[in-house]
């Protein structure tokens, strides 16, 4: 089904060589030959892209939802902002339901709209679309770039190459800064073969997950989907397939274009901004992924990642084998012998309470169409099995409406609601205790679901594509494939409806008024002061994390938190709260002896018998601040507020083996962070001296001589750095992004 090859490939007449197998051309002229390289290149600040050499890159649009886009513009505020320097879209998918903080959410929203008054933005009300469906109908065309304040910001099926990056990013883009990266590689994606009828775009995307995740293959590279098996697929099939390239934990990706997309744009009157992306010949490649779309089958992701992949009917057919070894691994994870899934199965069935279609993965026209021809006709029964189905714009349910595609779905038993992100994230349809979801999203961490295991409340997700959602659904609850229902596929021609945007949407770009004041609800709080880095810096492990792998929610977890993550203080009681309890008042201790001794002078006698431990003495003035470690933290989101709740509870920085993404590293450093790399175990409470700090980081050092205190042990350890950019190092000096900025003003 799928075929890696880890080194370098030519594509040479519609064929892929290896490297050492052809003396084409060197690959130092051929790397400017893939789609990538002209799309970076373009917007790579006026200068020519290079392999090995880093970019600094403009992007032509910017998004953020309602989660993110109050922090963003406080950021750029706090550094000078004027006005909107590029477009830039506020959606409001996320934050919809004020289910929690009372007013706090809508108040957002009112901030949202005054914000795009003043600075010329682009608002889109709640319940009109998520986030990346407007983006792909509204902007994302051949050859342009798109940044996002989310970690799914992906619209390489239509030559758009997306990143999705922490807000402090935005901010740079606002205030006419670049993105700086490393030029990545770029691994081919090569597609053949014809799907058969039941396969849907989340089993490719699945089936890809699966086969790269874990072993790194296309961590913070650039993904190029070519080949001829992309020629028999829909652009909507495309557009769902392509999202979920983030789960890969690749930077981004892009598609070659084809008359497919030249059509779609037009459909959605944007035809004038088609052009053909397609590989030159001769290209070279870093890496290859074949993927046989005749061979792929329907899958299943079980908790509690979308890495963590099976095919569907190995499920069905051995249910206890696996679900008893899924179950173990995820009472390992959560800590938590009461989380089951063996439980599920009843006379052979596995049982599920619940299905999701929804959000910029599963919501598509298309494939919203698709679970409703295997529905059609049937009922999902009056048992505890319920299905929601959300479009995930206007335009796509007003289309489905006139089509008279949800009354079928409301005539099988299933309830039919408005854009909203929320069964991504954990804030919306929550299932019951011990319950499980089946959802066609693009998420199943742990608590994703929206349940709380700190008040005995645990349930868990499995991702699924719609069409095998659609055929369980159809049978009761019974875990069922698409492949084994028969039905007929009706598809009606999309047409899209400009005027609902039209007549909803504000479009304040290009036209700001200064005149129009903020208007701030009672929860919006600006960014405390956050103090430059001290001459050496004394560090005093907070919370020290030994899973393989830390995810974003689990150092800030999404669903019930995100309506405060307009008031940073608030939100960072929350930080690591489910996976380290201890986190916030270990770090709010360590803060007080900060703050002690700034006031008084006097080091804590803690720390000074750590010094005196380690044969240390300090002349110029000492930093004291938390730390976090973890062998891999930060795959997932990319909230900044991972990084920030650290930062504003005194974190100084984070000590791990690996970081799972560029996004969270760079989050990290935004806020004044350490990202230090070290294969040194650490325990809570153990303290770390690094003398010299400021020195070595500005004379561009990356490799920092430490002791760490355990106990009675002292051990002398190196931490280091991967290479940081010189505004990267002025920004940990000056302790934040808004602090390096309001010196630049």
């Amino acid at each position: 089904m799928i075929k890696l090859t880890d080194c370098g490939i030519f594509y040479i007449n519609g064929e892929f060589v290896p490297e050492t197998e052809t003396f084409l051309e060197d690959r130092n002229e051929a790397y400017k030959r893939t789609i990538a390289y002209s799309v970076l290149s373009a917007h790579n600040n006026g200068a020519p892209a290079a392999a090995g050499m880093p970019l600094n890159l403009t992007f032509d649009v910017l998004a953020s939802h309602d989660i993110t886009y109050v922090g963003i513009i406080q950021t750029a505020k706090a550094s000078g902002m004027k006005k909107f320097s590029v477009p830039y879209v506020l959606t409001n998918c996320h934050n919809s339901l004020c289910a929690v903080g009372g007013t706090i959410n809508a108040d957002d929203h009112r901030f949202g709209l005054s914000a795009a008054k003043r600075y010329g933005g682009i608002f889109v009300p709640a319940h009109q679309a998520v986030i990346h469906t407007y983006m792909r109908e509204c902007f994302a065309a051949p050859g342009k770039m798109i940044l996002g304040s989310d970690s799914h910001t992906r619209y390489g099926a239509l030559g758009t190459l997306g990143i999705g990056e922490g807000g402090p990013e935005l901010a740079k883009q606002l205030l006419n800064r670049t993105y700086d990266v490393k030029y990545p590689e770029i691994i081919a994606v090569s597609l053949t073969g014809r799907l058969r009828k039941g396969v849907g775009p989340h089993d490719v995307a699945l089936a890809l997950i699966g086969a790269v995740f874990k072993n790194g293959f296309v961590k913070n590279k650039v993904l190029e989907f070519i080949g001829e098996g992309i020629d028999v697929l829909s652009v909507d099939f495309r557009n769902a397939v392509d999202v979920m390239t983030t789960e890969t934990a690749c930077l981004s990706s892009v598609w070659k274009t084809d008359r497919k997309v030249a059509e779609w744009l037009r459909v959605h009157g944007r035809e004038s901004e088609f052009k053909p992306l397609l590989p030159e010949n001769g290209a070279y490649y870093d890496g290859l992924i074949e993927i046989d779309l005749s061979e792929v089958e329907p899958m299943i992701a079980l908790p509690f990642h979308p890495s963590n992949v099976y095919k569907l009917a190995d499920v069905i057919k051995y249910p206890h084998d696996i679900l008893s070894a899924v179950e173990k691994e995820g009472r390992a994870l959560l800590k938590n012998n009461s989380f089951s899934l063996v439980d599920k199965i009843d006379r052979g069935w596995v049982k599920v309470s619940q299905g999701i279609i929804a959000g910029c993965a599963g919501g598509t026209y298309e494939n919203i169409i698709a679970a409703e021809n295997i529905l059609s006709g049937g009922s999902i029964g009056n048992g505890e099995f319920a299905l929601s189905i959300y479009p995930s714009s206007t335009p796509i349910y007003n289309a489905l409406l006139k089509a008279g595609m949800l009354s079928s779905f409301i005539e099988a038993g299933a309830v039919v609601k408005t854009a909203f992100c929320g069964p991504c994230f954990g804030a919306g349809d929550t299932p019951r205790n011990n319950g499980l979801s089946i959802r066609h999203t693009t998420r199943n961490f742990e608590n994703r679901e929206g349940s709380k295991p700190g008040d005995g409340q645990m349930a868990a997700v499995a991702l699924m594509d719609a069409r095998s959602i659609a055929a369980t659904a159809r049978n009761g609850g019974n875990l069922t494939s698409a492949l084994e229902v028969e039905y007929e596929e009706y598809n009606p021609r999309y047409k899209f409806d400009s005027t609902i945007y039209e007549k909803r949407v504000y479009n304040g770009f290009g036209n700001p008024d200064a005149t129009e004041n903020l208007v701030y609800g009672p929860n919006i709080a600006d960014w405390p002061e956050m103090p430059e880095l001290a001459d050496h810096l004394i560090l005093k492990v907070a919370a020290a994390i030994t899973d393989p792998v830390t995810t974003t929610d689990e150092l800030i977890p999404s669903g019930e938190t995100s309506s405060y993550r307009s008031n940073p203080l608030k939100l960072a009681e929350f930080a690591l709260q489910r996976k380290c309890p201890d986190y916030v008042p270990n770090a709010k201790r360590i803060a007080a002896d900060r703050d002690l001794y700034q006031k008084t002078k006097q080091l804590p006698d803690e720390y000074k018998r750590a010094l005196a431990a380690a044969d240390i003495r300090l002349l110029g003035s000492i930093g004291i601040g938390s730390a976090v470690a973890a062998k891999k933290p930060g795959d997932g989101s990319a909230r900044e507020q991972a990084a920030s709740s650290q930062r504003v509870l005194g974190g100084a920085a984070n000590l791990a083996r690996e970081y799972a993404t560029k996004r969270y590293r760079s989050n990290l450093i935004n806020w004044g962070m350490f990202p230090f790399l070290t294969n040194h175990p650490f325990s809570v409470g153990d303290v770390v001296i690094i003398p010299d700090i400021k020195k070595l980081l500005t004379d561009g050092a990356l490799e920092y001589e430490a002791a760490v205190i355990s106990g009675a042990s002292v051990k002398n350890i190196v931490l280091t750095l991967e290479p940081l950019t010189d505004a990267e190092r002025k920004i940990i000096l000056k302790g934040s992004l808004i602090n390096y900025y309001n010196e630049n003003k």
